[in-house]
């Protein structure tokens, strides 16, 4: 890592479903909160990705955009093993998470040839997984549970030698009972929110991997208030959803 934290947006202009944009925002804020310089690099589609920067972003997309961030990400596939080959980290969402694995279903169930930077591939299921997920990481993670929310089609199966994220306390996930995938440097999952500022601590899991560092927690009462509200609200059912839900809707 140079003395600058570089934090790759991968396409948002196609990749940017549900406000994943957001990710970078808080790995840029968790790292300068400990001194630590960061910028955000935006990397448009038809743009090759540079391979200097230390963490990269792919978010969600519908089907025409995905493909078409495939088409282009595949051309820079190159660059991007050469970052993670140098100790970079990336974060996969949803279909970013789709795209980096060996081929996924495209509409029509069309098979779509992916990076292939992690041993999975995914295909259609037979209906759309959507609401909140809570995810429990393996202990040996040191990563708490994750919540977010999730809006696809798809069913993604991991290689045998491949872990995923976590096991899903509610929701769908993966569509086996897990969800994402923990490689290496690469942390890949469904869950939007976005993720990173429901889950500061998968943020700095991102940030310890390539700065080398053990990270302290931060004192940020309202980031702790916010992760609370939308734990609490994935374990709602029933009435008592319904009730909360409208007291959203009314702001």
């Amino acid at each position: 890592m140079s003395s600058v934290l570089r934090i790759a947006l991968v396409y948002p202009d196609l990749l940017g479903t549900y406000g994943d944009r957001g990710n970078a925002l808080v790995l840029e804020h968790r790292a300068r909160a400990r001194g630590i310089e960061a910028t955000i690099v935006e990397v448009p589609a038809g743009t090759p990705l540079p391979d200097s920067c230390d963490i990269y972003l792919l978010g969600g997309g519908e089907d025409a955009p995905q493909v078409a961030a495939a088409e282009g990400l595949r051309a820079s596939r190159a660059a991007l093993t050469r970052a993670l080959d140098g100790g970079a980290a990336l974060l996969a969402v949803c279909a970013g998470f789709q795209l980096i694995g060996h081929h996924y279903a495209a509409a029509g169930g069309r098979s779509m040839e992916g990076l292939a930077l992690v041993d999975l591939h995914t295909v259609p299921g037979p209906d759309r997984i959507i609401g909140e997920v809570l995810v429990e990481p393996d202990p040996s993670t040191g990563l708490p549970t994750i919540t977010g929310f999730e809006n696809h089609g798809g069913r993604t199966h991991l290689g045998p030698g491949e872990r995923p994220l976590g096991r899903v306390r509610r929701g769908g996930g993966n569509g086996d009972g897990s969800d994402g995938v923990l490689h290496g440097g690469i942390v890949g999952t469904y869950l939007h929110g976005p993720v990173l500022p429901r889950n500061p601590a998968l943020a700095d899991h991102l940030l310890a991997h390539v700065t080398g560092t053990a990270l302290g927690p931060l004192d940020e009462p309202v980031v702790d208030r916010y992760r609370a509200e939308r734990l609490s609200f994935a374990t709602l059912t029933g009435s008592a959803r319904r009730r909360a839900e409208r007291r959203l809707h009314r702001g």
